[in-house]
């Protein structure tokens, strides 16, 4: 395992709005049964975006695109909030943006089990609903913009079926309990590969909530009672690369395999430097212009509903630097 090197990362709007990546085609989701009707028509729509939490480095990119994409519609006012990563504090928000009555409230679940009622009282107050990143599924009348999760962890946990050693032993880092996309990546890993590679031990497991000190916390302890872990198989790159720096120059770690998911600028320098494996990109940049393409559609009466899904493209040693100059180009990666 190389040494890492230090790089900058810029998550600002004016640098984010630039990123465009390829290979991340936009497919159309299973519509739902959602019977949003447009609001009055007006000059100028407010619209709530109550992000997860802005520690974690994809959120962050996220709210940032978010903000870049929404300044390209000359009537949206985009008003974004920090869920915290708690699930009090976003039912909250949701609560104030309904009782300010944005005309839109597009939500990043933190839990999406916890979320769901509140999500449900914005539609049923006729507010125009999204829910992204994850998806919030039994919702009546939201619409959704996000990756398929499955998919995401899927083409991860194939890639890994042939670089995973015989007999290894790995540990296993998890997003939030009740979050879609954690869920539904755990189970990918475990029908695509723990299932077809019975030889494999997973020595350790457990939440580290998308958060890289938590994951840094756990496998320091990890790392001291399984002196000889093969590979870290993280839900997303946040956690990949907080376990990363736990075992950073620790003697036998050295040839430690890593993967995750979202494709984050600090993950494709992870790989480039061969500090990670791999991961599937989950692209913000995208995200984000579906999003206000979603809303803006919905409230001017273009779209009675949406529900889309991007791609997700794997990332491993052998087109990293594809996306590493993308992201330096945007600004996204500095020196």
């Amino acid at each position: 395992m190389k040494a890492f090197t230090r790089r900058i990362f810029a998550f600002g709007a004016a640098a984010a709005a630039a990123v465009s990546l390829a290979g991340c085609a936009v497919t159309t989701g299973t519509p739902g049964s959602g019977n949003n009707s447009a609001p009055e028509q007006k000059d100028e729509y407010r619209v709530a975006y109550i992000a997860r939490a802005q520690v974690d480095s994809f959120a962050a990119w996220l709210a940032n695109e978010m903000k870049a994409e929404a300044e390209k519609y000359d009537n949206i006012k985009l008003e974004v909030f920090d869920g915290q990563a708690d699930n009090e504090v976003e039912n909250k928000m949701i609560e104030n943006a309904i009782a300010n009555q944005f005309d839109a409230i597009i939500v990043q679940a933190n839990d999406g089990e916890a979320q769901k009622p509140y999500i449900q009282q914005a539609v049923d107050a006729g507010i125009v609903t999204i829910t992204t990143n994850p998806r919030v599924e039994g919702i009546n009348g939201a619409n959704s913009v996000d990756a398929n999760p499955y998919d995401q962890g899927g083409v991860v946990a194939k890639h890994a079926l042939d670089l995973v050693p015989d007999n290894a032993k790995v540990v296993v880092l998890n997003g939030p309990g009740g979050n879609f996309h954690s869920t539904e990546r755990r189970k990918a890993w475990q029908q695509e590969f723990f299932d077809k590679r019975k030889d494999v031990t997973i020595v350790e497991e457990n939440i580290a909530n998308w958060n890289k000190d938590e994951a840094l916390r756990l496998m320091e302890d990890w790392s001291l009672a399984n002196p000889d872990v093969d590979a870290i198989i993280s839900m997303n790159d946040n956690m990949a690369t907080g376990a990363l720096e736990a075992v950073k120059g620790k003697s036998g770690f050295e040839d430690i395999l890593a993967f995750g998911v979202d494709g984050t600028p600090e993950a494709t320098l992870a790989i480039e430097d061969e500090e990670m494996t791999a991961t599937a990109l989950q692209n913000a940049r995208e995200l984000a212009q579906l999003n206000m393409k979603a809303v803006n559609d919905l409230l001017t009466g273009a779209e009675d509903e949406v529900n889309v899904d991007i791609g997700n493209p794997l990332i491993n040693k052998d087109n990293v630097k594809e996306y590493v100059d993308l992201y330096r180009e945007a600004g996204l990666i500095k020196e």
